[in-house]
């Protein structure tokens, strides 16, 4: 450390003992350096040195990177205001990457010289008149992350801020080359998200591919995923390419991902880490340069602990999951999808809608939708047809959604729908509706006001609040 006056402190964890000495030879001499080791130690060094910088050489990672993000996630927690700068040598590891994409970490992907780590550090020092940003590619990523979730904003339209908060960070994820899982109902719209996510990374001119895994005969999907060479088997008589070689540098889509057995799944965890895979029957290596979104309707940890999903593909996947709510979680987006639905559908078969009657919207938004944006798009479009005086009620609806029975569903709450719908609005008499969504739709109609909401429902606001806390609903 410098002997002179010291105008900041710069902390370098590394197992490069000769790091820190190359860089005090050409930083300023009122810059204090401080080493310490790459691990748990490190962290105590840095609770002791309060640095104004901290810099983390991940240039050689020997665990995929595992055992540095929780180095880097401790610090964070205990210097959340602290600058850092990773080095790496090229893209860093998955888990990584997504650290760095979502905490704003300056990230050197090419620091294999001291000319191009002092580059970096530069505009951190005393008397610089550029304020320190991430390197150039990053930042590049983040004004596309910006307007990308815009674009995702506009496209996939929402008014519940649960679902706004995924969607921005979906958009973050999306600039960067990281695997992602999508997890929601069918129809909830996995394969819209996962094209939009495509279309928002540098691979948006190459091919997205969707594979739906669960429209496959078992014993096919490795044919189709990893392709397979003339005689693998009865029915291979010339060799063919799979989706993973099809893809190029674009991204596929792996619907239904629950279905794969488990060599599928070692298979699969294998391209994830390095890329590499070979086509059934044969011994020679490729490599996938593809970017992969995966999708299921189930949830993977019950699988994981029943013994048919992976626990080490799972922990893969887990770590940039993205939940999909479904419909009935969030009813205000009913009716805003309801009338863009009927703007569209009066369009594409010229019948003309002048109004929607509010007991077709109570209808609608009093049914728990298990088939979640397709169904309700199906039934406004059957809706819109079978209109002729320009005016929906609750009468072109199915008997199915008036009636309240509803279909098959992974939600066991849902049976508590399978009642008919009443309009009676208040909460002694809306038996057919759990209380959750009882509060729901009341927040909805009063415009999420909690004073009005607790009126409308004849309870106070105490027990309003205490009900929204119990539902998990404040956030």
């Amino acid at each position: 450390m410098k002997q002179s006056e010291c105008r900041m402190s710069i902390l370098v964890l590394s197992p490069d003992s000769s790091l820190v000495p190359l860089l005090e030879e050409e930083i300023p001499a009122d810059v204090a350096m401080d080493a310490g080791p790459l691990s748990a130690d490190g962290i105590e060094v840095a609770k002791a040195a309060q640095p104004d910088l901290v810099i983390f050489d991940c240039r050689q990672i020997p665990d995929g990177g595992h055992a540095i993000d929780r180095l880097v996630e401790q610090f964070q927690i205990l210097h959340s205001e602290t600058p850092m700068l990773l080095l790496a040598c090229g893209e860093p590891p998955e888990i990584l990457a997504r650290r760095i994409a979502c905490s704003g970490i300056n990230c050197v992907r090419d620091a294999d010289s001291t000319s191009e780590i002092l580059a970096a550090l530069d505009p951190f020092l005393p008397g610089t008149s550029v304020p320190p940003t991430s390197d150039a590619p990053q930042a590049e990523r983040e004004g596309r992350a910006t307007s990308v979730a815009e674009v995702v904003s506009h496209r996939f339209e929402t008014q519940s801020p649960h679902f706004k908060q995924m969607l921005e960070d979906l958009a973050i994820a999306a600039v960067h080359d990281v695997t992602i899982l999508l997890i929601g109902e069918t129809g909830s719209g996995k394969t819209y998200l996962s094209q939009l996510v495509h279309e928002a990374s540098p691979r948006r001119a190459e091919p997205f591919i969707h594979v739906a895994c669960g429209a496959l005969p078992r014993e096919l999907i490795e044919s189709e995923l990893f392709g397979h060479v003339k005689g693998a088997f009865t029915s291979a008589h010339a060799d063919k390419e799979g989706k993973f070689i099809a893809a190029g540098r674009g991204t596929i889509l792996l619907d239904e991902i629950d279905v794969l057995g488990p060599e599928q799944q070692v298979k699969l965890l294998r391209v994830i880490e390095t890329g590499e895979f070979e086509p059934v029957g044969s011994n020679r290596t490729l490599r996938s340069q593809a970017r992969l979104v995966v999708a299921s309707n189930l949830d993977l940890q019950p699988l994981v602990e029943q013994g048919r999903f992976r626990p080490d593909l799972y922990y893969r996947l887990n770590m940039l999951k993205f939940e999909i709510p479904p419909l009935r979680k969030r009813k205000v987006d009913i009716v805003p999808l309801v009338k863009k639905f009927v703007a569209r559908f009066q369009q594409k078969h010229g019948v003309r809608i002048d109004r929607i009657d509010d007991n077709m919207l109570e209808a609608l938004l009093a049914y728990p939708w298990p088939g979640n944006v397709r169904e309700l798009e199906h039934v406004v479009q059957r809706a819109v047809i079978y209109c002729r005086d320009g005016l929906l009620t609750r009468d072109h609806l199915p008997s199915h959604i008036v009636s309240g029975l509803v279909g098959p569903t992974n939600d066991p709450s849902v049976v508590l729908s399978r009642r008919p719908v009443t309009q009676n609005r208040s909460l002694e008499h809306q038996v057919a509706l759990t209380e959750k969504e009882i509060i729901e739709q009341a927040l909805f109609k009063n415009n999420f006001s909690r004073t009005n909401t607790a009126r409308d429902l004849g309870i106070s606001r105490v027990t309003l609040y205490n009900k929204m806390k119990k539902y998990d609903m404040l956030k």
